[in-house]
């Protein structure tokens, strides 16, 4: 019978990058917790001493945060405050080698697919009946949901199958069982993630399934709301629309990165779509569920962006009007297709690009936000915070979007991770001000 020095089972678990490694870190400390281990998560004053650093391996400013994270803590055991350091996810997948010459204080290096090797270094066992159960680090009201892992789109610009491989799809029946599982913990909103929502079904079952998987989810009892993320726009499951549409506990709310709006970009790029297509989906995507919030996500910069491309891009956002719009300057990643071309556009005209784009949807999200003033929305409070209680409506996923914001007076009551009915009073560029009615 083995026993453990608890002095040596408290695990430090920290974050780095998209929700998908959120997810990734609390199947990990589901894991470890079902191991005996006593586990944190980003404990800024803990005492365990083993750490483990999950990376993002996605642009430029993505690796250099886990750089220096590695590099803090690997002080720290130089010190003698920590025993043990690992490091896992997308950096640690893609520059293993370089890593483990640059930075030999860190005892081992994983990869995004090898968490029962973690383990096992650990000495803890890997718990095939623990699938899909992980620790919840988010508000326990909502939580990440991941539908799939690994991509199949040919991308020009991104990295993310040679860190995360091919495609797989978790089965219905799994991801209705951990909803249920998650909704009986007391979550409110799955926010389903996936490299691409629009493939799954394909490799598990032979076609596109998004649509039975959201009308499986909607039945489960005590989930309030489904939001959409990280939709692809090329063969768009149109059916998902018209469960979107018929059924309340989904969002009205659609996350799909387009990446640009000219044509020659999205052809150098390989999105497998054109500018005229991608306004014939946005429009259908509007008519098929009215109201819906559209996200989308651009890039300024890539190799061979003209400045008639991006006067292009600028006119399609000025045009489609997105409800929530982000911008990412161009990073020139190694080992992809776009890295085998001359990455001729400046960094300092990248960021200029990226400025005016956000400024042209500071200007459009204004308007939009103002003609919700007057109107009620049901708001899901997330925290407390200088003065307000913090909320969002169904039209916002956390932490990239808007927010509304209710001040905290004598009369006011929310309850954090509850649903009330807010009076919009007043708009900002990214935020609505109101009161409970």
């Amino acid at each position: 019978m083995k026993v453990r020095n608890q002095t040596q089972n408290k695990v430090n678990v920290i974050t780095l990058g998209c929700s998908k490694n959120v997810v990734d870190s609390e199947v990990l400390m589901g894991q470890l917790q079902a191991n005996k281990f006593d586990v944190t998560h980003e404990a800024e004053k803990s005492d365990a001493n083993i750490v483990i650093i999950n990376t993002c391996g996605f642009i430029d400013n993505a690796k250099q945060e886990s750089i220096d994270t590695i590099l803090r803590y690997a002080d720290e055991k130089e010190a003698g405050r920590l025993e043990k350091l690992y490091v896992t996810g997308c950096l640690s997948q893609r520059y293993k080698d370089e890593l483990e010459v640059e930075i030999p204080q860190v005892d081992a290096y994983f990869g995004t697919l090898e968490l029962p090797q973690m383990l096992k270094t650990l000495n803890a066992d890997y718990k095939h009946e623990l699938v899909g159960e992980r620790l919840i680090t988010t508000p326990r009201h909502y939580a990440y949901f991941k539908i799939a892992e690994g991509c199949n789109r040919p991308c020009s610009f991104c990295a993310i199958p040679l860190m995360r491989g091919k495609h797989v799809d978790r089965p219905i029946e799994d991801l209705v069982k951990e909803a249920k599982r998650l909704a009986g913990m007391g979550t409110k909103e799955l926010i389903l993630i996936a490299q691409d929502l629009t493939y799954y079904g394909l490799q598990h079952y032979g076609e596109r399934k998004l649509a039975d998987l959201l009308r499986n989810l909607s039945d489960v009892n005590g989930i309030d709301w489904i939001r959409l993320q990280y939709a692809y726009p090329s063969q768009f499951p149109l059916d998902a629309l018209d469960v979107m549409a018929e059924r309340e506990n989904i969002c009205k709310y659609l996350d799909m990165p387009l990446q640009h709006g000219s044509d020659n970009m999205l052809k150098t790029m390989r999105r497998g779509i054109t500018k005229r297509r991608t306004i014939e989906l946005v429009d259908t995507i509007r008519q098929r569920v009215p109201g819906i919030a559209l996200r989308t996500t651009l890039i300024s910069g890539h190799p061979g962006e003209t400045e008639q491309d991006f006067q292009e891009m600028y006119d399609f956002v000025e045009q489609t009007r997105f409800e929530r719009l982000g911008i990412f300057t161009y990073s020139h990643e190694e080992n992809t297709h776009s890295h085998t071309l001359v990455d001729d556009v400046p960094a300092e005209v990248k960021q200029e690009r990226a400025d005016a784009i956000m400024e042209l949807q500071q200007g459009i999200s204004m308007e939009l936000n103002e003609a919700r003033v007057g109107q009620t929305y049901k708001v899901l409070f997330d925290r407390k915070e200088s003065g307000h209680f913090v909320g969002r409506t169904e039209f916002d996923s956390p932490e990239v979007d808007n927010e509304v914001l209710v001040p905290v007076e004598k009369n006011t009551f929310v309850r954090l991770g509850d649903f009330a009915n807010v009076k919009i009073d007043s708009a900002s560029d990214f935020d609505l001000y109101g009161h409970l009615v």
